[in-house]
């Protein structure tokens, strides 16, 4: 295992996991509130984590594909009914950024849109958070390091809610819980890190170090994707996708953009249950040529990055990679109708990512990269 300090502390490597009860120990949480989901109750491992834990940790399984406000009333009153000091998130991005939510309103007063940072949120977020703890079990969303969260709020707004204390306090990072991700989420999450590694590298902010994280990140998914969906038993695979997916999260400093603003909007659609890295898939290849008008030179390096031929442009090669892993090419195959675009579109340009783009899109804009992947 090696300890990484950047943001925050990640302990990284096969058989991570069992610092947990030290890392518990080192942030005083005695009582912690566990945030998972049912889906990995199944497979066994949360069996594993609760062999770490107080005998009396209180847990909450009830987490939907994209967290909702109604979702975290309910693991708060869990973490107050348990008299807990501090959260344990496992799980994929949606535990996570819901173990946020309930780490930041468990010490916060008032209800949670006041948080949101389109609404000015950012500067009520105190370092009064909950002791956090990340224990990430797919290699995508990069929330273990991110100082995000995303939450479908009652009115159907998919909001960020963003604070440096918003950063777990601990990340441990354990490519062994990722061994049994099947094909098709190997597949999802994997492209939702290329995809932060892409957004935040072609983000027009000053932010170096950050692009030398993300070039290094999109490099390593991108050659560690293919083979870990091929054979999902691979630790050295699965390590370079945590590994990848993590950098990506180091790397939401810089900001995301188009991609994220859309997926951001679509999966709010509750109705619809839409996974955000399956979204993100489908949505990379034609912001990147939209984006390509002012964003060529950049394109060009992460081309480079992963030797593409010259006369293979990356839009083009995410799509092959796209097929290779068996996602969806359109978004009618998702279940969405463009009766849909008007609101999404609305929401795009509300979201946070809107503003780190590398062009300025128009409601016009987006609903043409929309009608592109339809």
């Amino acid at each position: 295992m090696d300890v990484i300090n950047y943001l925050t502390t990640i302990n990284f490597g096969a058989g991570a996991l069992a610092s947990l009860r030290d890392v518990l120990r080192d942030l005083n949480i005695a009582r912690p509130l566990v945030v998972s989901d049912r889906g990995i109750a199944s497979t066994g491992l949360l069996d594993r984590l609760k062999e770490l834990l107080p005998p009396d940790a209180a847990i909450f399984l009830d987490v939907p594909t994209n967290p909702t406000e109604s979702a975290l009333r309910e693991a708060l009153a869990a973490y107050r009914q348990g008299g807990c000091n501090g959260v344990v998130a496992f799980g994929g991005g949606s535990p996570i950024d819901l173990a946020k939510g309930v780490a930041l309103l468990a010490t916060h007063p008032g209800e949670l849109e006041q948080y949101a940072a389109i609404l000015g949120g950012v500067a009520r977020i105190t370092p009064a958070v909950a002791p956090l703890v990340a224990i990430p079990t797919t290699a995508g969303t990069g929330s273990e390091v991110g100082r995000a969260a995303l939450i479908t709020l009652d009115d159907d707004r998919k909001l960020g809610f963003i604070s440096p204390h918003l950063i777990p306090k601990r990340a441990i990072c354990d490519p062994e819980m990722t061994l049994g991700l099947p094909p098709s989420l190997t597949a999802a999450t994997g492209l939702d890190a290329l995809s932060h590694c892409i957004e935040t590298f072609l983000s027009p902010r000053y932010n170096p170090p950050a692009e030398a994280i993300a070039i290094d990140g999109f490099a390593r998914i991108w050659k560690a994707l293919p083979k870990a969906f091929a054979d999902g038993s691979d630790i050295a695979h699965r390590s370079e996708m945590m590994m990848g997916a993590l950098q990506g999260g180091l790397t939401f400093q810089k900001g995301l953009g188009a991609v994220h603003a859309l997926s951001h909007a679509l999966g709010g659609l509750k109705s619809l249950k839409l996974h955000h890295g399956m979204l993100n898939a489908i949505l990379m290849p034609p912001v990147l040529r939209w984006n390509a008008e002012v964003a060529q030179e950049k394109i060009a390096r992460l081309e480079r990055a992963i030797d593409l031929p010259k006369s293979v442009k990356l839009a083009d090669a995410l799509d092959d990679l796209n097929h290779r892993v068996g996602m969806p090419a359109k978004l009618s195959g998702l279940g969405v109708t463009r009766d849909v675009f008007d609101w999404t579109c609305e929401r795009a340009l509300a979201d946070h990512s809107h503003q780190t783009n590398p062009r300025n899109l128009t409601a016009a804009d987006y609903r043409a990269i929309l009608e592109s992947v339809m």
